[in-house]
């Protein structure tokens, strides 16, 4: 019965937060409120987020984006919405040229109740020493999905140096300084603009598919499709894998209901995506029942091997 009454009260809870941010200047107050918190503590924690953004700026950016962008790509409808308090949402600039800022700001807390530099740092290394010790072997192709500008992309080359690596995004902003920062640390990576859940790879052609934050930010029905391509492109035997955001984190049960309200504002799908039952996703297109392990207070991984 309790569990029955806290699942109600979290659920009328999040009816209350939709319809208030549902009011167009409410939205837009809750986003800009969002940000300011963000861009403080990256202050707070050493995080020079004007200056970073100034040294990429300096940049000739639209040829590097030409090196990157598929012109051909037709982007699904849910993709346009405005993401992290950026009206375009991931079809910007700015989101690209703010994205590691925002990863070690955002990441600075997972730890800690007071922001540490070392945060971000911490869950990806977690989530790789979960990878090592399900995963008996060393992978030889890997593709990390939703790859952003590439943070996700270089810990595996770092985690996996012998592997051959390429990073799908479906922003070409976020690929352009993705391509940008591998040339500066002289990193080999295949960068591929493209939706995830249709892609011109060739079947069954990776060991390992990882994604890293990515899931949080589907809907369902966007989230199934891109389990199901995944499992085409998985060899036999190989592995997929997801570090995301934990429902069933206490953190999250307990988030007062205006940093809840903060947090929602700027992700448009988490509803969804903490309803999802991925478990059952990934048995149904060809994976075994997953591991699902938490590496962190808020996040987790989930681990599952394709058996048909």
């Amino acid at each position: 019965m309790t569990a029955t009454i806290i699942k109600s009260n979290n659920n009328f809870s999040s009816t209350i937060i939709n319809k208030l941010l549902n009011i167009k200047p409410l939205m837009k107050f809750a986003k800009t409120r969002a940000r300011k918190m963000i861009v403080k503590r990256a202050h707070l924690i050493g995080v020079n987020w004007e200056d970073n953004v100034q040294n990429l700026q300096n940049h000739d950016w639209e040829t590097e984006i030409q090196t990157v962008e598929n012109p051909d790509i037709i982007y699904p409808s849910y993709y346009l919405q405005s993401f992290h308090a950026y009206d375009k949402g991931n079809l910007s600039w700015d989101a690209a040229w703010e994205l590691e800022s925002a990863a070690y700001t955002v990441h600075s807390t997972v730890y800690s109740k007071t922001p540490q530099a070392d945060g971000d740092r911490n869950l990806r290394k977690s989530y790789h020493q979960i990878l090592k010790s399900e995963i008996p072997s060393n992978p030889q192709n890997i593709l990390d999905l939703g790859c952003g500008v590439g943070l996700s992309t270089f810990a595996l080359q770092e985690n996996y140096s012998n592997s051959h690596i390429s990073g799908l995004d479906l922003s070409p902003y976020f690929l352009a300084v993705a391509n940008y920062q591998s040339k500066k640390k002289n990193k080999t990576i295949n960068w591929i603009h493209s939706t995830a859940e249709l892609t011109n790879l060739m079947p069954e052609s990776f060991d390992l598919i990882s994604s890293f934050l990515m899931f949080h930010e589907l809907p369902q029905s966007a989230a199934k499709n891109i389990i199901e391509s995944a499992s085409k492109l998985v060899k036999k035997g190989g592995y997929f894998a997801i570090m995301d955001m934990n429902p069933q984190s206490e953190n999250y049960k307990k988030m007062p209901r205006y940093v809840l309200t903060l947090l929602k504002s700027t992700e448009p799908y988490l509803d969804e995506y903490f309803t999802l039952d991925l478990s059952s996703v990934f048995v149904k297109y060809g994976f075994s029942n997953p591991k699902i392990i938490s590496i962190s207070p808020r996040h987790r991984a989930i681990i599952s091997q394709k058996i048909n």
